[in-house]
């Protein structure tokens, strides 16, 4: 009897009692937003940039409204302005160059690997075209940091990392997000914590959080924050810097600092995941898996792997075989954008010439959420059905004269 998925690839694990309850007080109280606070009381929002600044080992962290609006205040925050060019991944998702665009400045996108990262050698080579360099940690593959850094660094480029993936994951046991001067992060409902909306900014830097601060519409009440510069650095920044509201509330907050708690369990669960997915399709013919390095400690919601240099027609029909027994996968390849996936030739805002080389790569990726809703055995029944639909088009193609 053929094999047929019945799960829901969108389909999130519930928010835990903890984290309800502590909404639910909040309701009582009316008391939203982060700055609506009584006696002494400190708001739920203070409370979760101080705990999440403490878990990912940075002096400061603003919590905010969305993954998008984090990467958008921290390139204004370090001074990107109208016009300004801004290194980026070519492999990304839309609101990665759409953060750049938003502040008027303009993407330069620099190529992918077959390790779905960065392409450093295209990093090097464009690297004197901008001051700055968002880089995003697509779908939680990150790239050589201690290279990007010193490539970044002799050329005086100021890194933004984009976390949105890779909440929870280090590099040489360094947290994802410190390598940068600003990390930004995502509380979106399909990331490692979930707010429905909501975002995250970790810095050492003094100044720039400051402006952060008062980007995300702090007004005079920057002293409020706890996980934040003296409020002798807001001195002059104060009269400098926009309000361009942006600011969590405090309902979100207490969803999330529960959520925080348990993070490191979490991430071992879809860990576990992704090493069942990998081990089912382990030696597929015509399938490509992703090396992770040694030195990356990924955490894995979402799994990818290549049918590199395979015809659109040949990969279309996987597709279709898959989805008509339940898995749904993603790709990148499609000419047209489709859903949540585009590709850099879809941002018709920004200028770009062709890359031929992530033009190959992006034309093979298949990827594929890993919600915890799935169990180890969900996990292993989807592997079994990639690889028997994989194989029946591989071989098909094999007997093609």
């Amino acid at each position: 009897m053929t094999e047929v998925f019945t799960g829901s690839f969108t389909q999130q694990e519930p928010i835990p009692e903890e984290a309800i309850e502590a909404a639910v007080r909040v309701m009582q109280t009316g008391r939203l937003h982060r700055y609506n606070t009584v006696g002494d009381e400190i708001a739920e929002t203070a409370l979760l940039e101080e705990e999440f600044a403490e878990a990912m080992g940075a002096k400061y962290c603003l919590a905010v409204a969305s993954g998008g609006y984090a990467m958008t205040t921290a390139l204004r925050a370090v001074g990107v302005k109208q016009g300004d060019p801004v290194l980026t991944n070519a492999f990304t998702l839309a609101p990665v160059p759409g953060a750049i665009a938003a502040v008027g400045a303009k993407p330069i996108y620099v190529d992918v690997d077959e390790g779905l990262v960065i392409d450093l050698n295209d990093l090097r080579a464009k690297i004197g075209q901008a001051k700055v360099l968002l880089l995003s940690h697509m779908r939680g593959h990150i790239c050589d940091m201690d290279e990007l850094m010193r490539i970044c660094g002799a050329a005086g480029v100021t890194v933004i990392e984009d976390c949105a993936h890779t909440m929870g994951a280090t590099w040489h046991t360094i947290p994802s997000g410190r390598f940068g001067t600003f990390g930004c992060y995502s509380t979106q409902t399909y990331k490692h914590m979930n707010s429905g909306e909501g975002g995250l900014l970790i810095s050492d830097d003094a100044q720039a959080m400051a402006r952060a601060i008062m980007l995300s519409g702090s007004y005079m009440l920057f002293d409020r924050h706890r996980a934040a510069p003296k409020p002798e650095i807001f001195a002059q920044i104060k009269y400098e810097t926009p309000n361009i509201s942006g600011r969590m509330d405090n309902l979100r907050a207490a969803i999330l600092r529960p959520q925080l708690r348990r993070l490191n369990e979490q991430c071992g669960k879809w860990n576990a995941r992704y090493r069942v997915v990998e081990a089912g399709l382990r030696g597929t013919k015509g399938l490509t898996l992703i090396d992770r390095p040694e030195e990356e400690g990924f955490v894995a919601s979402s799994f990818q792997f290549l049918l590199l240099d395979w015809a659109p027609d040949k990969i279309r029909d996987v597709i279709g075989r898959c989805a008509a027994r339940g898995v749904e996968l993603k790709w990148f390849g499609n000419e047209e954008p489709v859903g949540f996936t585009s590709k850099y030739s879809s941002w018709r805002y920004a200028d770009c010439k062709p890359m031929p080389q992530t033009d190959r790569i992006l034309a093979g990726i298949m990827d594929m959420r890993l919600p915890l809703t799935f169990s180890l055995e969900d996990c292993a029944q989807i592997a079994r059905i990639i690889r028997a639909e994989v194989n029946a088009v591989w071989q098909q193609e094999a007997k093609t004269p």
